[in-house]
């Protein structure tokens, strides 16, 4: 990787990485203020990076084979080893950041300030980082390149499902781990290593399960495996139709159960986590309750994925599980505490 200018990296350049995050992922922005330093900075750093590749696949308004060059050419950026500048990919990718960009467009157009803080990190946790976040970007550009020809993504497969989430999230959760584990004991970091998949698929499949509208009318994916839908008589075309609800209601409570059966093994991974150099558990523990606290939602109002658009849990029962954090939590309080939220609201 070239970046083509000097090192110059600032306090305010990643003061400026801590409030992209903030703007552009609610459930990171808790996390990364629960997080001390240095943890805080990587977690920042690599989250970003991913987030870049994210924006690019997501973009409904870039046909695949361009989104496929883009992502290659950032991979490239992304290799140590390799001559790519900053500025090449800049040039690539300018043309299509929107003239009034939102938050996640601004961290692209400002990728040149996310790879040089980046780059100011120390050598272990960078290099840490930087293989899940290439394997992040390489799966993003093979499923692009797989579904060039349909405009956007069409998985078919159960299978294909939780492969494109482990390169979406379970390469998130490799780099979580590899960050995490530094200085813990063989044992505990093959531990962790073991429970990392459950832990981010169940965040992924929650996403899919509850953004099924916006994934498909902002970014013309379906997500949804289409052998499922095919058995609910659902043309992929028509996953929002209103004389589809119902049978896309089934597969949106196959999908949700699905995320559940990575529950105990999530927790597992939690369970094991260590506190040290930055980390905490709060971090972590509050995005598991809150993916709880959306399948509670999702199993009971299923349908309001494609008649509101979205599920979430309240900003109310937000709040209080924020509040209960702010009082201390233990490793087994989490347990209870899912098994409070998984049965109703916490702030009832």
């Amino acid at each position: 990787m070239t970046t083509g200018q000097p090192e110059r990296t600032t306090e305010a350049d990643l003061e400026w990485c801590y409030e992209a995050v903030h703007g552009v992922s609610r459930t990171f922005s808790i996390t990364i203020d629960r997080l001390e330093e240095p943890m805080a900075r990587h977690i920042c750093l690599g989250y970003l990076l991913c987030r870049i590749a994210d924006t690019i696949e997501d973009a409904g308004h870039i046909p695949p084979g361009v989104q496929t060059d883009l992502l290659s050419t950032y991979d490239q950026l992304l290799d140590p080893d390799d001559p790519t500048t900053v500025e090449a990919f800049m040039a690539d990718v300018e043309p299509w950041i929107p003239e009034e960009p939102n938050t996640d467009w601004e961290v692209v157009a400002r990728t040149p300030r996310v790879l040089r803080t980046f780059e100011s990190l120390e050598g272990e946790p960078r290099e840490i980082m930087r293989e899940p976040v290439r394997e992040l970007v390489d799966g993003m550009a093979m499923f692009t390149a797989r579904y060039a020809d349909e405009g956007g993504l069409r998985l078919q497969t159960l299978e294909e499902l939780e492969e494109y989430c482990w390169y979406a999230a379970g390469t998130v959760g490799t780099l979580i781990t590899g960050l995490v584990s530094r200085g813990a004991s063989p044992d505990r970091a093959e531990e962790l290593r073991n429970n990392a998949r459950s832990f981010a698929l169940l965040l992924q499949l929650v996403n899919i399960a509850k953004d099924v509208e916006r994934d498909y009318h902002e970014e013309n994916n379906v997500y949804l495996p289409a052998e499922w839908l095919e058995e609910e008589n659902v043309d992929v075309e028509a996953v929002t139709c209103e004389e589809n609800h119902h049978g896309v209601t089934n597969v949106i409570r196959r999908v949700t159960g699905r995320a559940e059966g990575y529950l105990d093994d999530a927790q597992h991974y939690l369970e094991v986590l260590p506190e040290h150099r930055g980390n905490t558990l709060s971090a972590w523990a509050i995005p598991y309750l809150l993916a709880v606290g959306t399948l509670r939602e999702l199993r009971e109002r299923p349908e309001d994925v494609l008649t509101e658009g979205n599920v979430k849990i309240s900003r109310a029962e937000v709040f209080a599980l924020l509040q209960q954090f702010e009082q201390g939590v233990s490793r087994t309080h989490v347990g209870e505490l899912r098994n409070e939220m998984a049965e109703r609201p916490l702030h009832e």
